[in-house]
């Protein structure tokens, strides 16, 4: 059902969801009221099948769609839910008797789950498999056995992870299994930006994948480190002049090498990490005292001309053309 409004067009829609944790799918309500936890009979592009709704009848924009929209035919009724528990009781017997016969063909295939639809129509099974694997006369085998539809689906290893679900390092039960409906892009670079050790043991998951969870706070890590000293930043601290070596997000703070070879653990205020024209503990700005003198007392620790900001205080600012070395 499409609705018209003076500025854009609005599509009622009901969300269903196949699979715990899985996709939400947008389908049309066609003038029908539905509740979140019915189930419903739908029309897919795989034939009828039967669905959850998680997200009751609501209006969206045209333009959020992404296909068209295909029709909920009905609530599912008792007899209908029935059978679906009937036929789901049986996925697992189903699934042994597949392992069976793939032994039997001698293929190298790794099977993960099976998965009747509600009706027994069609019977689907997933796999893991390193290559292509011809399964041709394997299908022809099974549907003689079980005399149904039969639909092979090889799948990846983080799809695995979200099928036969289990805990994580964390300790907790794993976000592609529990909540995570579509797989984000993780890269190794999200590890470099969190400081984390490069070790493959250490920021994988039990898919052997990176771990999800290195996307979480990526932005924020990257957010924090723009208003912070880069690494090789020459800074002025208490204790002396010294190098930016290190840099630590959640404690706020840079691990600064200063010209004695100690190494010492400088925090970030938040004065500082709000402004970075010059020093917030007095009233120069940019480059040099300018003609309002410094409030916070140049002295002969670093001085205010155009190398940029106050030698006492300021640990944000650059000393750049310093031809001093760090031994």
């Amino acid at each position: 059902m499409t609705v018209t409004t003076d500025t854009e067009k609005t599509v009622i829609i009901v969300g269903i969801r196949f699979r715990p944790a899985g996709r939400i799918y947008y389908f049309d309500p066609q003038d029908q009221s539905f509740s979140t936890g019915q189930y419903v009979i739908v029309e897919t592009v795989r034939g009828v099948e039967a669905g959850r709704v998680v997200i009751a009848s609501k209006k969206i924009a045209e333009s959020d769609l992404s296909d068209p929209l295909k029709p909920v035919l009905r609530l599912a009724t008792e007899d209908e839910l029935r059978m679906m528990l009937s036929f789901k009781s049986k996925e697992k017997e189903a699934l042994v008797r597949c392992a069976e016969r793939i032994v039997q063909h001698n293929l190298p295939m790794k099977l993960v789950e099976s998965e009747y639809t509600f009706d027994g129509s069609r019977l689907t099974f997933y796999f893991t498999a390193d290559e292509r694997v011809d399964f041709r006369g394997l299908v022809r085998d099974l549907a003689a056995t079980f005399r149904t539809r039969i639909e092979l689906r090889q799948i990846g290893a983080r799809d695995q992870a979200k099928l036969q679900g289990g805990i994580g390092p964390c300790g907790k039960t794993l976000c592609c299994s529990s909540w995570i409906t579509d797989f984000g892009i993780v890269s190794i670079k999200m590890a470099k930006e969190q400081g984390l050790p490069l070790n493959p043991s250490k920021i994988s998951g039990v898919c052997g994948r990176l771990m999800c969870c290195l996307s979480y706070e990526n932005d924020n890590y990257i957010q924090a480190k723009q208003q912070m000293p880069q690494i090789g930043t020459m800074l002025q601290t208490p204790s002396g002049y010294g190098k930016v070596v290190s840099i630590n997000v959640p404690k706020n703070s840079v691990e600064v090498m200063l010209e004695s070879g100690v190494t010492i653990q400088v925090p970030v205020n938040e004065e500082e990490k709000s402004s970075s024209r010059g020093c917030g503990g007095c009233s120069v700005k940019g480059g040099g005292c300018g003609s309002g003198g410094c409030g916070g007392g140049c002295g002969s620790g670093g001085g205010c001309g155009s190398g940029g900001g106050c030698g006492t205080c300021g640990v944000k600012q650059k000393f750049q053309g310093d031809s001093r070395s760090l031994s």
